[in-house]
């Protein structure tokens, strides 16, 4: 089976491997140009985190309302949006 793991733009590895390591610095992982094989997980899943982050923001909205069931009986309802930009 091929590899799927393919950049759509070959010329753009350079400008991935910058953005890859802006990523760490803001996270504070201490990743190296070549092999990082020491890194943990949990690090390597932040750096990754941190890069989706960057690129596609979510923003995320939270409010609530009252709303009568009964004569007398409210409940407080709370709605959590989110819009990708």
């Amino acid at each position: 089976m091929s590899s799927r793991n393919k950049k759509l733009v070959p010329q753009a590895k350079s400008a991935l491997d910058k953005f890859k390591m802006e990523a760490a610095n803001e996270v504070g992982v201490n990743l190296t140009s070549g092999y990082n094989g020491d890194l943990t997980s949990k690090q390597a899943g932040s750096v990754g985190g941190q890069m989706v982050n960057n690129i596609c923001p979510i923003r995320t909205m939270t409010f609530s309302r009252n709303i009568r069931t009964k004569m007398n009986h409210e409940l407080n309802v709370h709605y959590k949006a989110s819009i990708i930009v």
